[in-house]
């Protein structure tokens, strides 16, 4: 059975990617100081203007020669001329001579090699310090060039990416003390339900925690976004819909968790079809099938189940590439590779994509194996902690069986 012969559920592939179509990415830019950037969108390219490393030097400590001096008949010696320190600037090799150099200062001109240390000799020789060298030495061996890990005018840096410690130091390098990003989204976020209620207080009987909204934010705050908390919403229609109606107008995308489904108190679907337009309303995905897209003006909307895994799910996949798209970055969806099935078979009956949990490792052969993380109900949140990965599996397969292949996406940030 495929997901078209279910009534209004869409296949999950192409909704994804109509999401990401109608996402308009940020033109709003800032510059701000590279010890503040990290995890922002970079927006313009990073030209560098310098050679990096600016000059030739030494990559080890020892001693620095022009190769032709030793690449003749006779013993292998030559006298130190100078003691060349990081920071330094030398004075010119004369022929017949050598400079004892330190890693990472500069090398002088006429010289072209470096000999290690410990590959040498030393002694005094009519009062002056000569250094002997190995019969076999490479020409231009343990030599930085200049320009030879960046040239000038290269570009480091594209825009869209999401600046992480490497990058920041990369800038550091260069010498950029500041670099041009988006602007943050403003992202409100709430949950509905009149079962909910915020972690540390007493629950009353027929109340639950309010997990998937402190757990969103948790992902929002990795990802950067400005978070307008809306709390706890009731399930009442009309102040739902003031609610909604007002944080569309300050906000790039509204979060909801919750009121999607199809049940009495389930308002918030028809208020984003009142506001706005619904996009598409419940994939063919397990878990996470109500979750809705939609848009109010501007604003995106995307509206979670209420089940604790299916909201995650369901952010991670469809709302994170998204929202990354709109913030600006590159390469959005997350990445997969193959691993073979362990363990006990996986259940599933046609129809519907499935993001199964699992835990995935290396075998003895180095082979990427996988294996489930449990009980794979959307209401066990430990599922999603004990595991490591999503085991994805097509709309169209059935059960899997141990020993076949299937994909993973391994957890990966913001998650």
């Amino acid at each position: 059975m495929d997901c078209c012969s279910q009534p209004g559920l869409q296949p999950f592939v192409p909704m994804r990617q109509k999401m990401l179509d109608s996402t308009i990415a940020q033109t709003l830019l800032e510059i701000v100081p590279i010890d503040q950037a990290l995890g922002r969108i970079l927006a313009s390219p990073v030209i560098s203007q310098l050679a990096i490393p600016p000059f030739n030097n030494s990559a080890m400590d020892g001693y620095a020669l022009c190769y032709d001096d030793l690449n003749q008949p006779g013993p292998h010696v030559l006298q130190q001329s100078q003691a060349i320190f990081a920071g330094d600037a030398p004075k010119p090799l004369e022929p017949g001579t050598c400079a004892r150099i330190m890693t990472g200062a500069p090398m002088p001109q006429r010289a072209d090699t470096v000999v290690m240390q410990e590959s040498t000799q030393k002694k005094v020789q009519s009062g002056e310090l000569v250094i002997s060298f190995p019969d076999e030495i490479h020409k231009a061996s343990h030599v930085r060039l200049k320009g030879s890990d960046v040239s000038s005018g290269d570009t480091v840096l594209e825009p869209g990416v999401r600046l992480q410690s490497v990058h920041i130091s990369q800038l550091a390098v260069l010498g950029i003390a500041e670099v041009e990003v988006y602007q943050p989204l403003k992202v409100a976020i709430f949950s509905t339900g009149d079962e909910l209620v915020p972690p540390g207080k007493p629950l009353e009987p027929g109340q639950i925690y309010d997990s998937n909204r402190i757990g969103i934010a948790s992902i929002l705050h990795n990802l950067g976004v400005d978070i307008i908390d809306l709390g706890i919403l009731p399930d009442v229609q009309e102040e739902l819909r003031d609610v909604i109606s007002k944080a569309a107008q300050t906000a790039d995308v509204i979060v909801s968790s919750g009121g999607v489904s199809v049940g009495e108190a389930d308002f918030t679907k028809d208020i984003l079809e009142e506001l706005g337009q619904i996009e598409f309303w419940k994939l063919a995905i397990k878990p996470g099938k109500p979750f809705a897209y939609g848009k109010i003006g501007n604003c995106d909307f995307m509206g979670l189940p209420g089940n604790p895994v299916s909201a995650f799910v369901t952010f991670y996949q469809l709302a994170v590439p998204a929202l990354l798209k709109r913030m600006g970055a590159q390469h959005p969806l997350p990445a997969q590779m193959k691993a073979r099935l362990a363990g006990a078979r996986l259940k599933k009956k046609p129809g519907r994509m499935d993001f199964q949990r699992g835990l995935f490792s290396s075998n003895e052969q180095g082979e990427l194996v996988v294996t489930s993380s449990g009980n794979q109900g959307s209401a066990i949140f430990t599922s999603m902690v004990n595991a490591n990965c999503f085991i994805v599996i097509e709309q169209d397969r059935g059960s899997v069986e141990a020993g076949e292949w299937v994909t993973i996406e391994p957890y990966q940030w913001p998650l």
